[in-house]
């Protein structure tokens, strides 16, 4: 294929992924960001990709053949408004996905609101490692493979669907472009409260992801989850399988190991196989249960996607193992709501002894307007101590949530004087991990550096 494809937003997760799927197929691709910074920009200038700091409407003369609208970009935009003064012709990222790369593909789409990051990675790896060679789009990057984003020329294709919206011309949401043939729902809770008023119009939406499914595809789902089945019950023309670990479904787990770091599986044709993995965690076990029954329909038997797991890697910024100093092991944890920031501490605190410091800074728009503030009280319970971030410019204090916490909290305004207090009340086995779905200012490596200059 040829053209040149410009994208506005580049550097997000998604887009930039859209962008390296472009690459490959061989159009020319630019793109404009307002913030270009690694490991993204790297990524795409290393695929020969031309990114531009800004959105002036400049990037946009000469013409490209088609303009890839952001779900970022909103009205008032420079380079919007001159794409719609000029009449370009122009789309958005899922739909100009679904038109080049997902046309001809069987399409796994992994959706819900915690883990579809790491059920995807699982998923496209279950399949690499069968050799079936998948294309995917993930919202991370996952270490087996080292990028977001690669083409097929297979049959196969995974990608991680999100409930956003998908363009300021499009209020969809992103993953109904999809039309997926195999389809995951982790699960269900309130989120993204900046374009949901509640969860009846999310729990719309994935109605609308399951009407779009053949009859001849599958729909994998939580056993005994109300905001799953309630979307179920609305139409499901498509066969269903269900996952729980400690109960009945058609797949099921068995924790064999108090962190979830072995536990044993069962599918719907009742065989068993047990799993022994570098990973922790109920959520996580729920995670693979979905990935597995997701490759089974497409033909990976159950002992293989067992011994894949084993050689599962993880990917970033998913309880990512950032270092140890001095006997204090330092995480960094993506954590975007409140029950992920939860389920994350159960997995540290059932993993081994020693001391559980939560570093958290509520940063998702959800949190940020202080949609989950009552949820955010409890959800650091399995750690020993927090400290929570207020970040500039949040409309509400975290002060209440302190001082609400079953567990020693502190609330911190400065992210140096954070890391060097963290780093001077940290003891030999402590677990920090540090949780945002942002860069956080840094504190990663200014923490690793405090807690180096305090050993040394």
């Amino acid at each position: 294929m040829s053209g040149h494809i410009h994208i506005l937003g580049i550097c997000g997760t998604f887009m930039g992924g859209v962008a390296l799927l472009a690459r490959e197929l061989g159009y020319r691709v630019t793109g404009s960001d307002a913030n270009v910074y690694p490991p993204m920009s790297t990524q795409l200038q290393a695929a020969g990709i031309e990114l531009m700091e800004g959105y002036a409407p400049e990037h946009l003369q000469p013409a490209p053949d088609t303009v890839v609208v952001g779900n970022a970009m909103r009205r008032g935009n420079p380079a919007v408004e001159y794409l719609l003064n000029a009449g370009l012709p122009y789309t958005s990222g899922p739909q100009w996905l679904a038109e080049h790369v997902l046309q001809d593909k069987w399409v796994l789409a992994v959706s819900g609101t915690h883990g579809k990051t790491t059920t995807s990675s699982l998923l496209a790896w279950i399949l690499e490692y069968a050799g079936l060679a998948p294309g995917f789009l993930i919202g991370g990057v996952p270490a087996n493979f080292g990028q977001s984003a690669r083409g097929t020329s297979g049959n196969f294709f995974v990608v991680e669907a999100d409930e956003y919206d998908t363009a300021f011309f499009d209020k969809r949401s992103k993953f109904v472009h999809y039309r997926p043939r195999t389809v995951t729902i982790n699960n269900l809770e309130f989120d993204h409260a900046d374009i949901f008023p509640d969860l009846a119009a999310i729990q719309r939406q994935f109605h609308h992801l399951v009407r779009c499914v053949p009859g001849e595809g599958l729909v994998i789902h939580p056993q005994g989850q109300a905001a799953v089945d309630d979307v179920l019950a609305m139409g499901c023309w498509t066969p269903a399988q269900s996952f729980t670990l400690d109960g009945e479904a058609d797949w099921s787990a068995t924790l064999l190991a108090p962190d979830a770091s072995r536990f044993a599986v069962r599918d719907p044709a009742g065989s068993t196989a047990e799993v022994a993995w570098g990973f922790l965690g109920r959520h996580n076990v729920e995670n693979a249960l979905a990935a597995l029954a997701a490759a089974r329909h497409v033909g990976v038997p159950l002992q293989q996607g067992v011994a894949a797991l084993a050689g599962f890697r993880g990917v970033k910024r998913r309880l990512e193992l950032l270092g140890e100093v001095g006997g204090v092991t330092v995480y960094d944890d993506f954590a975007h709501h409140p029950t992920a920031i939860a389920t994350t501490l159960q997995g540290l605190r059932a993993s081994a002894a020693g001391r559980v410091i939560a570093v958290v800074e509520p940063r998702s728009n959800t949190m940020r307007i202080g949609q989950h503030r009552r949820a955010l009280q409890d959800c650091t319970r399995d750690a020993d101590a927090v400290y929570w971030f207020q970040p500039p410019g949040m409309d509400w204090s975290l002060d209440a949530v302190a001082a609400a916490s079953t567990v020693p909290a502190t609330v911190a305004h400065d992210i140096d004087q954070l890391a060097r207090r963290v780093a001077q009340e940290s003891r030999p086995g402590d677990r920090v991990v540090i949780m945002s779905n942002g860069g956080f200012g840094g504190i990663h490596q200014r923490l690793l550096d405090e807690l180096k200059a305090a050993n040394s």
